[in-house]
């Protein structure tokens, strides 16, 4: 695994309880190492050799919300 990489997405809509929904889909992911929620924002600590932030876009979109950089 290379040295992680940081990045705090927006997550439009998040609460608390979604916020941890969240986070498991993307600790499911390959190369990820923590996903800290807070209310509508998520830290994403990941091994960008295994996932993009679109690929992290994308397990947040496929959990019902809209994503993005912040």
């Amino acid at each position: 695994m290379s040295t992680p990489t940081r990045v705090l997405l927006g997550v439009r809509g998040m609460n608390k309880e979604a916020g941890e929904k969240v986070a498991a889909a993307l600790m499911a992911l390959p190369g990820v190492a923590r996903a800290t929620p807070d209310v509508g924002q998520i830290e994403v600590h990941y091994d960008p050799s295994a996932q993009t932030v679109m690929d992290l876009v994308r397990a947040v979109r496929r959990q019902g919300f809209l994503a993005g950089m912040l």
